[in-house]
């Protein structure tokens, strides 16, 4: 079956609505957790988008919200290049904290399936 130009629109426009759902859902997790939100789709020219910032105390989490079908298929979904992405926006992002790269950061990676549920990988991104 060929897609019209109107079925992939309308798949894209789910796919964005369902990945904005995720970030809102993950970002009540957090929230619950008592973090606070810094910054939301946070975007440089450049550098791309980071998806939440949340602090904790004086840490900064980066976290990279993926979803799919399973929490299997939402981490395989997270490609090197996403994560030099996810590094070079975090940099860019530090560059505007009062310590600089000096601030105490870690990188989760919230993994949601169909189901809403969610799982998160502290510090998944390290090196």
């Amino acid at each position: 079956m060929f897609l019209t130009e109107q079925n992939r629109s309308d798949r894209s426009q789910r796919a964005y609505h369902s990945g904005v759902s995720a970030e809102n859902a993950v970002e009540r997790y957090y929230l619950d957790h008592g973090l606070e939100t810094a910054a939301r789709r946070w975007r440089r020219q450049g550098v791309g988008e980071l998806d939440l910032v949340m602090r904790d105390g004086k840490t900064l989490v980066f976290v990279e919200v993926k979803k799919s079908r399973d929490f299997a298929r939402a981490a395989e979904s997270l490609t090197a290049r996403q994560m030099m992405r996810l590094a070079d926006g975090a940099a860019a992002y530090l560059a505007g904290e009062p310590r600089g790269e000096m601030t105490e950061c870690r990188f989760d990676v919230a993994l949601v399936n169909a189901q809403g549920e969610i799982h998160i990988l502290e510090n998944a991104l390290s090196g």
